[in-house]
């Protein structure tokens, strides 16, 4: 088990987010679950708790940089310095490009990317200090295209060059930076894109195996697996990986 440490989750409120954060409590850690409100993140701190595991709900919009800063300052202040950062925030404004607003471009570019950038920024003066740090950026296949989601796809490749630059960056300090690029995950936000496309969900479930080597959609905890692994004392001498969990190979 890895020594306990100070574990940020955000987007974690329902879905992967909050099987990450329950997968981070487990293992030890003391996890700040972070979503839009304090109010959303209820029934993971709970869960977790009722696990035995330390939580607490932050309630910030991760693209505003003075509400990122006062969630840090929460987050020291309660449960210590975080040296442990899951940047899985998400929304999804999906559209064809010609029917795609100014404004679902910048809300997702600004979710996405921008509240990575806010959060690691203000996540690695804790790491430099403590020598050492954890920081798992949430991509997604879509970062290698995906037709109504060129904002999404965007972001999302965006997010890979990301994890990149900060690797080299930061491995210095004792910081590693690596990215989850999940597949088809069975989720509330997979679940919204049935509904955009006007397809029952499990039907859309169905497609998808179907196009899977492993003939099933991935769960929450596929990805909580593979980030359990990359904040892991053992794993400072893998960073800069984009790991693809999706079930088969992905060009």
């Amino acid at each position: 088990m890895s020594t306990e440490r100070i574990a940020i989750v955000t987007g974690a409120a329902r879905g992967i987010g909050a099987a990450v954060a329950q997968r981070l409590a487990d293992d030890g850690h003391a996890v700040a679950v972070l979503d839009l409100t304090a109010e959303s993140c209820d029934a993971t701190v709970d869960s977790i708790r009722a696990a035995g595991g330390r939580a607490i709900a932050v309630g910030a919009d991760v693209s505003n940089e003075e509400a990122v800063s006062a969630a840090f300052s929460s987050i020291e202040a309660e449960l210590g310095h975080p040296t442990i950062l899951i940047n899985n925030a998400g929304i999804i404004r999906d559209n064809f490009l010609f029917k795609m607003t100014t404004n679902d471009w910048d809300a997702v570019i600004g979710v996405h990317l921008r509240g990575a950038f806010l959060m690691s920024k203000a996540a690695q003066k804790y790491m430099t200090k403590q020598g050492f740090g954890r920081i798992v950026n949430m991509s997604s296949s879509s970062a290698l295209g995906n037709r109504g989601q060129a904002n999404y796809a965007a972001a999302k490749a965006g997010i890979q060059g990301f994890t990149k630059t900060l690797a080299l960056e930061l491995g210095k300090f004792g910081i590693t930076v690596n990215s989850i690029a999940p597949g088809y995950i069975q989720t509330d936000m997979t679940a919204a894109t049935a509904e955009r496309l006007g397809t029952p969900f499990e039907q859309l479930l169905d497609q998808w195996a179907s196009q899977i080597p492993v003939a099933r959609v991935g769960q929450p905890d596929d990805i909580s697996n593979a980030v359990s692994f990359f904040v892991d004392d053992r794993s400072g001498f893998v960073s800069g990986q984009i790991l693809y969990v999706a079930g088969g190979p992905l060009d």
